[in-house]
């Protein structure tokens, strides 16, 4: 075995693993816009300052912002170097809030989708 080649695996596999988050937190952001552009812009269209409207109409996808900008958070702390010497805490915590929040919003907005629907078909 080569010498060295163990740690080039291992940044190789770190590099490889970025670029899936990278592409994945991408994925998610351009989702929902692909998914539920009609009826964001149905929502948004019929605008009023009544808390009912606001939390109703947008709940899911303030829940999905919360939660790509928590996998932000984690995305961040993970892209520091780990060979320093202090090395913190790992974004773990954060990307676990940031997946409940963002599936939460997104199960949320299926359902504000399909109301959407069934509302415009009567």
């Amino acid at each position: 075995m080569v010498p060295g080649s163990r740690r080039q695996r291992e940044i190789a596999a770190r590099r490889r693993a970025r670029r899936t988050g990278a592409v994945g937190f991408v994925a998610a952001a351009v989702l929902p816009v692909v998914l539920w552009r009609d009826v964001v812009a149905a929502i948004a269209s019929e605008f009023h300052p009544d808390a009912r409207y606001l939390v109703a109409g947008w709940s899911p996808w303030v829940l999905m912002a919360l939660g790509l900008a928590c996998l932000l958070v984690g995305g961040v702390l993970d892209w520091r170097n780990r060979d320093r010497r202090f090395y913190g805490p790992t974004g773990a915590a954060w990307a676990g809030w940031g997946l409940s929040l963002y599936l939460l919003g997104f199960a949320l907005a299926t359902q504000v989708a399909q109301i959407a629907d069934s509302l415009g078909r009567s």
